[in-house]
């Protein structure tokens, strides 16, 4: 009896304990359910947000991030029922740690993977990333930054009026209505990493895509002068300006590219106000509707050699720029010269232009955007800082000038005695352009591929080329001499080719058999 008073006594205090801990948590949660923060979260994570776990743990870079960890049978099912818009995103990002910026690569990290990364954890992201209608403006590779790369894709509204719906779930909301909507710099900042940042957001209407809605592109590539001709580099660039074929100027991608042609429309040279121990920083600026593969850092690393004097040993201005010309010319240099790209790290994809396109940032995100750059900025001098106290504590026989010729300087230039002239090197493999490879089967004619590989081997797939699918197989190192019997016979042309030698002229063949079947 006595125990079973002491457990009735036990059970009346627990209660009323209980009792007086969940008038403290409606209170909390009264509280919290009139603060600002709340509500947007409300909306972002959906009606069950007040019965999820929140934990803030550290990230490597010491910034706190917020994870929200679902209690059992929680559903994200509620977010197909929520109006959705379609924005364009300013996105900034500091390329050195990423391995570019497309997440196709399946290299991690790169800066579209921490994107959707953080758009998955504020439930901004309605559906995955196909359900997204997502696009890119520019596809930069690894080691190269951006200020002004531009992204299009579905998120989460919160407003609630409908707009054009394609028949998916969700509403549409109207692009010209933004007063009340989500702070989406706001939210997204605060989960990306340190080296990433949403600069701004717009609405764009549903047929907006971020890559061929683009009218230009700027990108800047930052150099310190050393002893480089100035003047040479200027000249010599001018020659890029206008619509020309930069296929000595890029990395070849015959499975991806249909032409070669580009066109520049700005070229300029000019100095920054940054300078350290008398050594100057400068900066190349291109803009142009799109560049080819690495075309930014071939056209750069030969403006390096002509600044240097490499490419014009009789030091006239205008030597440098006349293998411009002659690069430019293909029918005189068809295959692109070896030589060596400029680094990654200085190249910088400025800005993306497009028509009517105004991005918003709230002056709250703003401020906090601000001081989170200036933070960054004030670490990397504090690291300048330290290292420029380690140059003034070098032993003295180490301490030379940096003008001095017998150290190799920053940008890892080449002294002219072993410099070999790009018209004089050996070029790489000629492209077989896909427009120009003909596997086509015309009633019983018969065709023989002859194949010269020179690396790997991978399937070409059917819908790059005209005709019937057929097995076929394509590498950016093989020659493919196609033959068609019969025609070649009438025209008095050899049946096959039996050495390689013989490959510049079927080519010449394969041509005429372009035109004269298509």
């Amino acid at each position: 009896m006595f125990k079973f008073c002491c457990y009735c006594v036990f059970i009346l205090k627990f209660c009323s304990y209980r009792q007086e801990l969940e008038a403290e948590n409606a209170n909390l949660l009264s509280r919290l359910a009139h603060c600002h923060c709340s509500q947007d979260d409300q909306i972002l994570y959906g009606p069950d947000y007040k019965d999820a776990k929140v934990t803030e743990p550290k990230k490597s870079n010491g910034e706190s991030q917020r994870k929200i960890r679902n209690k059992p049978g929680y559903s994200t099912a509620f977010l197909s029922h929520h109006s959705k818009r379609y924005v364009a995103l300013k996105v900034m990002y500091f390329g050195k740690r990423f391995y570019g910026f497309s997440a196709e690569a399946q290299m991690e990290p790169s800066v579209e993977s921490e994107i959707f990364k953080a758009l998955k954890t504020t439930r901004l992201l309605v559906g995955d990333k196909k359900d997204s209608q997502y696009s890119r403006c520019g596809r930069t590779d690894k080691g190269v930054s951006s200020v002004g790369q531009v992204i299009a894709l579905f998120l989460r509204s919160k407003l609630k009026i409908s707009g054009v719906n394609n028949g998916s779930s969700g509403e549409y909301v109207f692009e010209e209505k933004h007063e009340g909507e989500l702070d989406y710099v706001r939210v997204i900042n605060r989960e990306l990493p340190n080296d990433i940042r949403v600069l701004g957001w717009c609405p764009v209407p549903v047929d907006f895509h971020a890559r061929f809605s683009c009218l230009s592109r700027e990108y800047k590539y930052f150099f310190w002068k050393e002893n480089l001709n100035i003047l040479a580099m200027k000249t010599a660039g001018t020659k890029l300006l206008g619509e020309h074929d930069f296929r000595n100027f890029c990395k070849m991608d015959a499975a991806n590219v249909h032409t070669y042609m580009r066109c520049i429309s700005m070229f300029d040279i000019s100095p920054t106000d940054v300078s350290y121990d008398g050594n100057q920083l400068w900066v190349i600026k291109f803009r142009g509707r799109a560049f080819l593969w690495h075309q930014v850092r071939c056209m750069v690393a030969v403006l390096f050699l002509v600044g240097q004097g490499l490419e014009s040993p009789d030091g006239h201005p205008t030597a440098g720029a006349r293998v411009i010309d002659i690069l430019l010319d293909t029918n005189r240099i068809p295959r692109k010269p070896q030589y060596v790209m400029a680094s990654e790290a200085p190249l910088v994809l400025q800005s993306c232009e497009f028509e009517n396109l105004k991005f918003m940032c709230s002056p709250d995100s703003g401020k906090a955007l601000r001081a989170h750059l200036v933070n960054e900025c004030q670490i990397y001098q504090l690291e300048t800082a330290i290292f420029g106290e380690a140059i003034l504590n070098c032993v003295p026989q180490l301490h030379v000038p940096c003008s001095d010729q017998s150290l190799p300087p920053s940008q890892g230039f080449k002294k002219k005695g072993s410099h070999i002239p790009l018209l004089s090197r050996p070029t790489e493999r000629e492209f077989l352009h896909r427009s120009s490879i003909m596997l086509v089967i015309h009633g019983t004619m018969e065709v023989n591929a002859l194949f010269f590989s020179r690396h790997y081997t991978k399937l070409f797939s059917n819908d790059m080329l005209p005709g019937p699918s057929i097995p076929h197989y394509f590498t950016d190192r093989i020659f493919i001499l196609v033959i068609l019997n019969q025609h070649l016979t009438k025209n008095g042309v050899p049946n096959s080719a039996h050495a390689h030698d013989d490959f510049t002229g079927h080519l010449h063949y394969l041509d005429l058999l372009w035109r004269l079947y298509y």
